[in-house]
């Protein structure tokens, strides 16, 4: 699938129409007795690695650590008395239940939030603090979104939708409106993370309007990319599954609003992927020391992405950091992946002969570079595997270099930097090998919450034996698991449907070259 999308050309009238609507009401938005202005701050690292004036608007700043706050509070500002006396209800899993819970608080509404039982409790704590009731309910937020549609309609609160919603999409339009008047260069380039899109939309109305020359460009996680399979397909569709590492942009379908707005004035929209991010996520901390969140630095990893891409680029560069409500439990898989997302580290394995001397001469050759990382047990008498993580210096350039100087002295050499399964659970687990009959290696993703291998293992077969078990938690909403599980070939069919009944994602990992150099049978 293509990185890029860009937009059909858009109508001088329909894009004047958007203005007409909008516009005026952005304008016209006071959100200051709540939301706090946030400052506008270079990121000189990143500048001088790509050649342009790199800014970045502190939206992490803001109360409750992220932009939502904008559109959930100038939404309860345009509710009616009557209606902010029926109260309001929203779904989330995170910022935009912290925005609705602190503005309801402020203007002295009752507020109902349905949080997926998937939500970290650190998230369900602030909800709680803010005022806010808190019902756990769904095992994801599409879930909690038709549960709570439901008690809207049934108790006749107003439902606070995230992103599709006219007054939303006005409160997110104001970062555009300070940023402008902040900056005092023109801003040639405005990167804006998108997940359902109304920060996208705000921004674009806003600056287009006022800059009708900027390039303005939206940034998805590649495994939730739903604005550019909308832009794809010339309308919104529904993705059968995303992933959930950027949890607060995990939208499955962008709005129709969203798109209408966004299909108009966006010049582009280039996705990024696991890696990239955390890579974005240690560029943020490295130039100012702030720590965000995953769906926080969307917008810079594509800034990166974009520059890097097309060298030569001159001009001033401006992104949205939109959030810094991370776990400080993932902090340690954000800096593993970021190394490799970085290019600073190289992780390999490397087939060697069993016999003395060998490590010796894998060093010698590797030389004064740092090693990371390197597990090794006895398997064969014959040759020995060997997972090393290698910093790098210079790159990816680095890396083919260092492969080609092992390969030159006899060793077999696997790169395994951008293998999953590998760098997930195989690094951990180096030092136990077995020969067992018909068995089947997945790997799972579990939702955080309790019962959930429980659940799994009851709608196994009793004969059915389970092989491998690597759990590997995050702190996040799902818990990567490697299984190996023996299953005869007569029970293909029902395992199939085991698998797809169980509601978790998964991937067959059977032809997985780690798993076979590590772990497999000799």
């Amino acid at each position: 699938m293509n990185q890029t999308s860009h937009h059909p050309s858009a109508s001088a009238d329909s894009a004047r129409a958007l203005f007409d609507e909008y516009l005026p009401r952005i304008m016209q938005c006071r959100l200051e007795d709540l939301a706090v202005e946030t400052p506008v701050q270079e990121m000189p690292g990143l500048s001088e690695r790509l050649g342009l004036r790199v800014l970045v608007k502190r939206e992490d700043l803001q109360p409750v650590f992220s932009f939502k706050l904008r559109g959930a509070y100038a939404k309860l500002q345009s509710l009616s008395p009557g209606e902010r006396a029926r109260g309001v209800i929203c779904a989330s899993a995170g910022n935009h239940a912290q925005g609705v819970a602190l503005a309801a608080r402020h203007l002295g509404i009752e507020a109902v939030v349905v949080m997926p039982n998937i939500t970290p409790e650190i998230k369900v704590d602030a909800v709680r603090k803010l005022g806010a009731t808190v019902l756990i309910e769904g095992d994801n937020f599409d879930e909690a979104c038709t549960i709570a549609l439901r008690m809207a309609e049934d108790q006749g609160r107003m439902f606070i939708h995230p992103y599709d919603d006219p007054q939303v999409i006005i409160g997110q339009g104001t970062i555009a409106l300070e940023l402008f008047r902040q900056n005092h260069r023109p801003i040639d380039y405005l990167f804006v993370c998108i997940g359902g899109g109304g920060l996208a939309a705000g921004m674009a109305l806003v600056s287009k309007y006022l800059h009708p020359g900027i390039k303005v460009i939206g940034v998805e996680a590649g495994e939730s990319a739903s604005m550019k399979a909308a832009f794809d397909a010339g309308e919104p569709v529904t993705l059968p599954e995303i992933g959930h590492f950027a949890e607060g942009v995990a939208v499955k379908r962008t709005g129709d609003l969203t798109y209408r707005i966004c299909s108009q004035l966006l010049d582009e929209i280039i996705t990024v992927d696991n890696d990239e991010i955390c890579a974005a996520v240690q560029d943020v901390y490295e130039d100012t020391r702030a720590i965000a969140e995953p769906a926080g630095v969307l917008a810079i990893a594509g800034l990166k992405k974009f520059f890097t891409e097309r060298p030569g680029c001159e001009g001033n560069a401006a992104a949205v950091l939109s959030g810094a409500n991370v776990n400080f439990a993932r902090l340690r898989h954000i800096a593993e992946r970021a190394a490799v997302g970085e290019e600073q580290e190289a992780l390999l394995g490397v087939t060697i002969p069993e016999r003395p001397g060998s490590f010796l001469d894998f060093c010698e050759t590797v030389g004064m570079r740092g090693i990371t990382e390197f597990n090794y047990r006895i398997a064969d008498r014959r040759e020995a595997h060997i997972f090393v993580g290698i910093a790098l210096k210079h790159g990816v350039s680095e890396k083919f270099e260092i492969m080609a100087e092992l390969r030159e002295h006899g060793f077999e050499v696997l790169d395994l930097s951008s293998n999953d399964m590998a760098r997930l659970h195989i690094r951990h687990m180096v030092g136990g090998r077995a020969d067992v009959e018909n068995e089947r290696i997945l790997r799972f993703e579990f939702p955080e919450r309790p019962g959930a291998l429980l659940r799994f293992l009851r709608g196994m077969e009793s004969d059915w034996n389970i092989s491998l078990f690597h759990y590997r938690n995050y702190g996040s909403e799902y818990g990567r698991v490697l299984m190996g599980i023996q299953v005869p070939p007569e029970d293909d069919e029902r395992f199939g449907e085991f698998l797809r009944n169980t509601g978790y994602s998964f991937k067959a990992e059977d032809d997985n070259p780690a798993f076979s150099m590590f772990v497999g049978p000799l």
